[in-house]
């Protein structure tokens, strides 16, 4: 099992986008890390910053952030990077 990491998965709601993205971490949900989804939509800042460019994961400890498009290969190489 991995060790607990914080992710957030910026995104909204009703976008199917988002949804697919959810799909994909969810399997790293299993291995310990721990995901919160936030809906841009209820910060202006935040929908000014990822508006154009949801869903966008990114590691709280590092602040690395990966944007869409991307699928299971990029994801497992975003999340085990050093």
């Amino acid at each position: 099992m991995a060790t607990t990491s914080e992710l957030t998965l910026y995104s909204t709601s009703s976008c199917h986008l988002c949804e697919l993205a959810a799909g994909l971490i969810a399997p790293w949900l299993q291995r310990g890390w721990r995901c919160e989804e936030v809906d841009i939509a209820n910060d202006d800042a935040l929908f000014e910053r990822y508006g154009l460019t949801i869903p966008v994961l990114k590691i709280e400890a590092s602040g690395r952030e990966l944007n869409w498009p991307f699928d299971a290969d990029s994801l497992a190489a975003f999340l085990t990077a050093g």
